[in-house]
């Protein structure tokens, strides 16, 4: 039933979106504009008449209720079927153009195992899960991997889209959400940024260490393992921060813990999701931070934990290619650590002028944390 349509070229870290308009009674309109704007990429309706206005970058999808389907389909790029039901052949014969696959809802067993064939052979594979265990698409997801088709799970909402999107670590290639209101389709465009963009990061020379007193520093303890590699970017301006490495390395007197960033001094910077800074003693249980490699590859990692308590602490300023200063205050011991070059790991304490530190230089001021472009002067 594949029609010969080629595997797709999409990338894995972009995940789909399509909009399911079939029950919307008022507003349809507001909706659809809301959907072209955002590019989602797939409307699904009941009636061709509904999809036939859409521009061409979105897709097209009827489901039409068991047996009825239309007799005219054009303006439609994929039919999506029920188990056992074929397409008829006048139909097929008037559109070889369309793409065809299967919408499958899934309660017990049997139906289980027709989404994981449905997920194996199909083009498409639009999935209803009626349970809220997340163990049917678990099932069908491993039944389906190395398979060439695009697998679509319906969902209540976008809370519950985020939570699809990460199953089994890669999780369903797109969602299907049913709108409730205008701003529907914008929330789960955002849902679907599964991965931030790098951040160029460059060489910072240090020129000046000094102790800085008694002060409270932040532990950041995530829930995500970071790699030797890995860190996050802290600095006590908006516009300079460096690179402070996990605990993934070993220490003389105590075991790794490879989920934690000993960060910086609470008033510190670090970087969010979507650009945004936050501060230090502001992150939660439950907060995102971007953890960021030695290359600029970034990932949002969830806070677990953070722990603030009173230590010395240590003032680092280094110095941009371009003359920026950048200042770093954190725990006055040799166990706190930061990135050089190549991921060279240095001790902060034995940093003396002249090394050379990794950092990240935003271009915007901040107000509440979002990039703004305003006079802001930072000491």
């Amino acid at each position: 039933m594949r029609r010969g349509h080629p595997a797709s070229t999409r990338r894995p870290d972009v995940k789909l979106c399509w909009l399911d308009v079939r029950a919307v009674r008022s507003g349809l309109d507001a909706i659809l504009e809301e959907a072209v704007h955002q590019r989602v990429d797939a409307v699904v309706a009941a009636d061709p008449g509904v999809l036939r206005g859409l521009p061409p970058t979105v897709r097209k999808v009827l489901l039409a209720p068991t047996g009825g389907l239309p007799e005219r389909l054009d303006g439609v790029d994929i039919v999506l079927l029920g188990p056992g039901e074929v397409l008829p052949e006048p139909l097929a014969a008037a559109h070889p153009e369309l793409e065809l696959g299967r919408y499958v809802e899934i309660v017990d067993k049997p139906t289980l195992d027709l989404a994981c064939a449905a997920a194996r052979s199909e083009r498409w594979s639009v999935l209803e899960f009626r349970d809220p265990t997340k163990i049917p698409l678990e099932i069908v997801l491993a039944a389906a991997s190395g398979a060439t088709g695009s697998t679509v799970s319906a969902v209540a909402d976008v809370a519950e889209a985020r939570i699809v999107f990460g199953v089994l670590e890669h999780g369903s290639d797109g969602v299907l959400l049913a709108p409730r209101a205008v701003g529907d389709a914008t929330a789960l465009k955002a849902a679907a940024t599964t991965r931030p963009g790098p951040l160029e990061l460059v060489e910072l020379e240090v020129v000046a260490t000094e102790h800085a007193g008694m002060g409270e520093r932040a532990c950041v303890d995530t829930c995500s393992y970071l790699r030797e590699d890995e860190g996050i970017l802290v600095g006590s301006h908006s516009k300079g921060m460096i690179l402070c490495v996990s605990e993934t390395h070993p220490l003389p007197y105590m075991p790794t813990r490879p989920f934690r960033v000993n960060a910086g001094a609470i008033h510190s910077y670090t970087v969010a999701e979507h650009g945004r800074t936050s501060y230090l003693s502001e992150l939660a249980a439950g907060s995102t931070v971007l953890a960021v490699d030695v290359k600029g590859q970034t990932r949002a990692v969830t806070v677990g934990r953070v722990k603030i308590e009173t230590r010395p602490l240590l003032s680092i300023d280094a110095v941009a290619p371009d003359g920026q200063r950048v200042n770093l205050i954190l725990q006055d011991d040799w166990h706190v650590r930061v990135l050089g070059p190549q991921g060279t790991v240095l001790n902060s304490t034995e940093l003396q002028p002249g090394d050379r530190v990794l950092g990240y230089l935003p271009t915007a001021d901040r107000h509440v944390g979002y990039p703004i472009d305003e006079f802001c002067l930072e000491r």
